[in-house]
């Protein structure tokens, strides 16, 4: 067997070598998103707190346990209801993906705020952020262990 025949398997096992590792670190990421995913299905990912509602409805101080989605409105189908002239039927979503909070302003007319700052698109938010839609205020919590 000469050189250039020994080179050509030599690539070749290392090719095979690396397409292997590659699949077991996509099996391994899949898997360990999975687990997080199959948690008990009662685990609370977060909360928010109404901090001023003007209508009442919700009370101020009011508690609402977050899904890894969660709708934010006044329409029926929403899943956290909120009764104020100024929040759209579905207005936004709050999203938890990898280990971070995301919220979506769904297209409402009065727009949503973090911190003051008019949401365009998708943002990011962290524990303690206060959201707004229409003249509700809402903070960010960590879930209650």
């Amino acid at each position: 067997m000469d050189a250039a025949v020994l080179a050509i398997w030599v690539l070749r096992l290392l090719f095979l070598g690396g397409l292997y590792l590659f699949l077991w670190s996509v099996v391994r990421v899949l898997l360990r998103d999975l687990r997080a995913a199959a948690r008990e299905p009662g685990a609370e990912l977060g909360r928010l707190v109404v901090v001023s509602s003007p209508s009442g409805e919700p009370p101020a101080g009011a508690g609402f346990s977050l899904d890894a989605v969660t709708t934010l409105g006044r329409d029926v189908n929403a899943t956290i209801l909120l009764d104020d002239e100024f929040v759209s039927g579905l207005h936004a979503a709050l999203t938890y993906r990898g280990r971070s909070w995301y919220v979506e302003d769904l297209g409402s007319t009065n727009g949503t705020y973090i911190n003051g700052s008019r949401v365009e698109g998708v943002a990011g938010a962290a524990f303690g952020d206060e959201i707004q839609l229409g003249n509700v205020r809402l903070r960010l919590e960590r879930a209650r262990r």
